[in-house]
């Protein structure tokens, strides 16, 4: 246990430490997340995920916080976006707030059940990789797409589908596939194929071969640690904030407030497939230098990309040709037709 300011706090875990970050030019930015569930994305009350990074110094930082607590009835030890957005003059704070990061910040939102229904094409449909669910990998995407643009028509079968994929790539974790739940989950498409969802995505529903199901959960059940995480979007997330700001000439150092899902083993396998991109690292260099745990507590940066991320995932009216859209990644895994 580490002991600070007269408060017991466990050993921060997880993260990548730099190695060789003189290397080229290298940008620190800081993050945080707003809206992770753990492998629970089917929860109705959280259906976005948001990514929030600031490329602020500790100072500029600190002093947001302050001025953002002027006047008001914050905690003394972190701004939260639900009471910063239900404050007396949330409108105009809000409104400094983002002023004061343009150009600054990033956020990169996840709709999870189109994350999901990106695993079940990237996984059953072409082959797992940690570049999939970015733009890496955006050939994939126009069948993601077609098939969560026709989940109307399925009514509560779209639900069954995604719990069915969901309870099977859980039970990989321990066991060998079950054939219980193979058989679930293919039955789960073929009530939606019997909804008449359109020829094209009927037709992804289709691909959805039994063979290549069993072949993936397989490898999964055996540790094939080349396979992603089925349920973790914070992948994906990290991996677009990294290409934002890498922009293809610079490495970036990450300072991270603590996430479980950021393991060593699943930071280097990340990094080596943005190393092994030519879109994402020409010379063969992964633009991930390092990525450093901290707890939020200590560090007004990774304060203010939580109060962004919170802000960002909780506020929908302004995401969209509202006064956040100027931060909000472009390639943001959800659907903007809808």
């Amino acid at each position: 246990m580490v002991c600070m300011a007269g408060e017991l706090r466990s050993p921060l875990q997880g993260g990548l430490p730099p190695v060789d970050t003189a290397a080229g030019a290298i940008v620190e930015i800081a993050c945080d997340e707003s809206g992770f569930s753990g492998t629970n994305l089917l929860d109705p009350a959280t259906p976005l995920i948001a990514h929030a990074s600031v490329d602020l110094y500790a100072d500029e930082a600190a002093g947001l916080i302050a001025q953002l607590r002027s006047g008001s009835r914050f905690s003394p030890q972190e701004l939260k976006s639900g009471r910063f957005l239900r404050g007396r003059h949330a409108g105009q704070a809000l409104e400094r707030f983002l002023a004061a990061l343009r150009g600054r910040a990033h956020v990169h939102l996840v709709d999870k059940e189109l994350f999901l229904v990106t695993r079940i094409v990237d996984m059953f449909l072409a082959e797992p990789s940690y570049a999939a669910g970015t733009r890496l990998t955006l050939d994939h995407r126009p069948a993601a797409l077609t098939l969560y643009r026709a989940r109307h028509i399925a009514g509560g079968d779209w639900g069954a589908f995604l719990a069915a994929f969901v309870a099977l790539v859980r039970s990989t974790r321990r066991h060998r596939p079950d054939p219980r739940g193979v058989e679930c989950f293919l039955h789960a498409r073929d009530a939606l194929v019997r909804h008449g969802l359109g020829a094209q995505a009927e037709a992804v529903l289709n691909r959805l071969a039994t063979a290549r199901v069993r072949a993936v959960l397989t490898r999964l059940s055996n540790g094939d640690r080349s396979i992603p995480p089925p349920l973790e979007p914070m992948l994906p997330a990290l991996a677009e904030t990294i290409l934002f700001w890498s922009d293809r000439r610079r490495r970036v150092l990450v300072i991270h407030d603590e996430q479980s899902a950021l393991t060593a083993g699943r930071l280097r396998r990340l990094q080596q497939a943005l190393a092994d991109s030519a879109e994402s690292s020409p010379a063969g260099v992964s633009p991930l230098a390092g990525l450093v745990m901290v707890d939020s507590r200590d560090d007004p940066r990774v304060q203010v990309a939580d109060l962004l991320a919170g802000v960002a995932r909780r506020s929908s009216g302004i995401i969209d040709d509202g006064p956040l859209q100027p931060l909000l990644s472009p390639t943001s895994l959800r659907d903007l037709d809808r």
